[in-house]
């Protein structure tokens, strides 16, 4: 197979007419000519931090819809699934993988649960991970979410990072909003990268400190605009990632959006490539092709480097997409799941009116949140929802067992009617549900578990689920079947009146406890700054 064009060697910054031979899905040899191209061949993008669980879709799935963007691989967190399945869990993500050309890096799960205050359905010790660095397949430690463990060298975060450094492979990082003294023993401790920086001082201190930064703009967290700036200033320590990306947001796009904006920006093209191609497959050892002869025949071709149109994909040799359409094959799997929750009645839901209420406050766009008091509003002794002024109440469901809900209050959804739900809360995934009244609040949580895991919304008479049947968090069913289902739910939500670009991605991190400032586990309203249940 040869394939022409001009050819982007992005380690030696440079670009010339040339033909790719492949053989065996090797690149063979790569020869100049003089020829005039219409078209440019590059290595492909890599997401540098993903969960794919985000996307509601299994590996295979994924990376269906993912090349047809010129994604060729991804650095993946499989630490959603371990939580409800631990690592039998993972072990699926590393099968299912396998069935795809699809280049799919994982890593070992840090932090599973995530913390002591929730109930989660699975466990990964330090035993499992030194078994998961027995395969090859498994790339690094996942990202380090418990800093105050870090930093107060608990003993069995240290032994994990040990393993880590034993075996050779990176520790990911999780440290929003850590500066000064404490973010420079972070990073000693053997952090090598952060995902979560929100500001442009923020980020050029960790890398002024020795960590990588994964610039990343998902479905909820968009910190592309603030960080762009460190493409140009230190294009060698930047990768660009997604973090959680929900199916819809998949179909339109990926990787590639964030390269045709930061040139768009005005970054050298050959900082924003070096960010998106170069840079992860260094940090991480991966076994991705750069372009060069004797390389895996890992390559995109694209119409021009300023919209980056792909024209197709190929990984090891292999055609995988080609003008907007995927050639991969769906595959379908075993629905390996945990959920024992059985159905809840509207008075499950009720909320004792004792004084001011602690509302969780939420910004569109960021998985930090505020807090606030206010009065409630109230009848008969409790407290309800009060669309007015836009607190409303939020609820946690323990799924692993059968248990009462917890409650909160929460502001800035914007929802005017109804409820909607969701098995996918991060990080032990049990069902979330904000709604504005109780009855609806039920109605929504109980199609969850109807479907033993998905989402949902109900106002009125409509009521509408999409089933998530794989660990309560995936489908292995059409992806873009699954993204157009999700659209339409997604649209019903925001016509009941939901001001947030993605409800469902920003419900699903109000129970993600390591992220300040107050969330709502299954066992209660919790700091986030004081890493305790809120008094």
């Amino acid at each position: 197979m040869k394939i022409s064009g001009n050819i982007v060697n992005i380690e030696l910054r440079e670009i010339f007419p040339g033909t790719v031979t492949v053989e065996n899905g090797k690149i063979i040899d790569i020869t100049k000519d003089d020829a005039v191209y219409d078209r440019y061949i590059l290595p492909p993008f890599i997401d540098a931090h993903v969960h794919v669980e985000s996307s509601m879709l299994i590996p295979t799935e994924f990376a269906r819809l993912a090349s047809v963007h010129g994604t060729g691989a991804c650095v993946s967190d499989p630490h959603e699934i371990a939580n409800v399945l631990g690592a039998e869990g993972v072990r699926f993500m590393l099968d299912n993988a396998c069935k795809t050309p699809f280049r799919f890096f994982f890593g070992a799960p840090s932090c599973v649960p995530a913390t002591p205050f929730e109930t989660a359905g699975g466990r990964i010790t330090a035993d499992d991970i030194e078994t998961l660095f027995q395969d090859s397949r498994i790339k690094y430690l996942s990202e380090m979410m418990n800093v105050p463990g870090v930093l107060f060298g608990d003993e069995t975060v240290m032994t994990k990072i040990g393993l880590a450094e034993k075996s050779g492979r990176p520790v990911d990082g999780h440290a929003p909003t850590l500066t000064g003294e404490d973010l420079r023993r972070y990073v000693g401790a053997g952090i090598t990268s952060d995902h979560e920086a929100i500001t442009l001082d923020e980020g050029r201190e960790k890398i002024a400190l020795g960590m990588k930064i994964q610039i990343r703009e998902g479905s909820a967290a968009k910190n592309f605009e603030a960080l762009y700036p460190l493409l140009n200033e230190n294009p060698d320590m930047c990768m660009l990632c997604s973090d959680d990306l929900h199916p819809d947001n998949l179909a339109d796009g990926h990787i590639n959006l964030l390269v045709k904006r930061a040139v768009k920006e005005g970054v050298d093209v050959f900082n924003v490539l070096t960010a998106a191609c170069l840079t992860p497959v260094r940090h991480y050892g991966l076994e991705c092709g750069l372009l060069r002869a004797g390389d895996s025949a890992d390559m995109i071709v694209v119409d021009n480097l300023k919209e980056f149109n792909v024209i197709e994909t190929y990984i090891k040799g292999i055609i995988c997409a080609g003008d907007g359409e995927p050639y991969l094959e769906n595959i379908r799997e075993a629905h390996m799941n945990r959920f024992e929750a059985l159905d809840k009645q509207p008075e499950d839901f009720l909320v004792r009116a004792d004084g001011l209420l602690d509302v969780i406050t939420v910004t569109d766009g960021q998985l930090v949140t505020g807090r606030q008091k206010a009065e409630p509003r109230q009848k008969d002794g409790y407290a309800l929802s009060d669309t007015e002024r836009d607190i409303l109440k939020i609820t946690v469901i323990n799924r692993y067992a059968d248990a009462p809900p917890a409650k909160a209050f929460v502001k800035n959804f914007g929802l005017k009617n109804g409820a909607f739900a969701s098995s996918v809360a991060h990080d032990s995934h049990n069902i979330i549900c904000v709604g504005t009244d109780d009855r609806s609040i039920a109605r929504a949580v109980n199609l969850v578990i109807k479907n033993s895991g998905g989402l949902s919304f109900v106002s009125g008479g409509t009521e509408m689920e999409l089933a998530l049947p794989v660990a309560g968090l995936m489908t292995d069913a059409d992806g873009y079947e699954t993204a157009e289902l999700y659209r339409k739910i997604d649209r019903a939500v925001k016509d009941a009146g939901c001001v947030l670009s993605a409800p469902f991605m920003t419900l699903s991190f109000m129970a993600l406890l390591v992220i300040p400032s107050l969330k709502l586990s299954d066992r209660g309203l919790f700091d986030g700054d004081s890493f305790s249940f809120a008094e």
